[in-house]
């Protein structure tokens, strides 16, 4: 890990007899007082909330295996909710249902989409066309029988595998009771040797943004950017897929969501798996 020095930020470090960023300056760059960040580094006072982990960690310019694992550091079992939120908040909601031009989902901590927009729906028909248990992108990933129906096939496809593994091993670790994960675990190992050997391989860091293939039947292949924005106090993502302006994909885009006006975001219910 290599952490920033005071020239990354804008700070002079004339006259500094140590490399790196003071405490009050590594507090001032994650909005916190010096006194609660000098209480988290010594691990003393009340457990620090995920909103103050996600400030140190963009203060200190950590990757995302980097972030990850100063969350497990932090993670405390008896403090932790038992089971991933599966409550898609009705702000959420608006923020995707506002973007008719941009294919929009929420993941929960265990990849299962919970809700999407128009256009994804669109845009992703095979996908929301299955059982919803199938809508678990690991799930479909690596158990599906046909290839052609994984998600969003395309080259890009182990890259998302890598990430996706090493974000449920995360999940795993962060609500170490929850039954649905741990099943989700040996269902995936039991089913997918790709996935067995992924489980124990580092988790890459990057996937916070690139770009992706489709082919989608209608418009034929497109070339969609994408982004995942952090909703921390519900431990959700939301996956936003936009295209580049004056390309083709976004005139296809367009073309796509004239045929979606009018219709409500869609939030899948609760999965109820037997043996819950």
């Amino acid at each position: 890990m290599v952490l920033p020095q005071p020239g990354d930020v804008g700070l002079v470090a004339h006259g500094r007899r140590t490399p790196g960023l003071r405490r009050e300056e590594v507090a001032a760059l994650a909005h916190c007082s010096t006194d609660h960040y000098t209480h988290l580094e010594q691990a003393r006072g009340s457990a620090p909330s995920r909103h103050v982990l996600y400030a140190v960690a963009r203060a200190l310019r950590l990757d995302d295996t980097e972030q990850a694992h100063l969350l497990a550091l932090a993670d405390d079992p008896e403090r932790l909710p038992g089971t991933p939120s599966t409550d898609v908040p009705p702000q959420v909601r608006g923020l995707i249902d506002r973007r008719p031009f941009t294919a929009a989902l929420v993941r929960d901590a265990r990849s299962d989409v919970l809700a999407w927009n128009p256009l994804a729906e669109t845009l992703l028909r095979g996908f929301f066309a299955d059982f919803p248990r199938e809508r678990n992108l690991l799930r479909r990933y690596f158990l599906h029988p046909d290839p052609a129906v994984r998600y969003l096939a395309a080259p890009e496809e182990d890259a998302f595998a890598r990430q996706a593994v090493g974000a449920l091993r995360a999940t795993a670790r962060r609500y170490p009771y929850d039954g649905r994960t741990r099943r989700l675990v040996a269902e995936l190992h039991d089913g997918s040797a790709r996935f067995r050997d992924l489980w124990t391989a580092p988790a890459p860091s990057g996937g916070r943004s690139g770009v992706k293939s489709l082919h989608h039947p209608s418009t034929g292949e497109l070339t969609l950017n994408y982004d995942v924005l952090d909703i921390p106090d519900r431990d959700h993502q939301v996956l936003l897929f936009t295209a580049a302006p004056g390309s083709r994909t976004e005139e296809a885009l367009r073309l796509l969501s004239g045929n979606t006006k009018g219709r409500p975001v869609s939030t899948d219910r609760p999965l109820i798996i037997q043996g819950e």
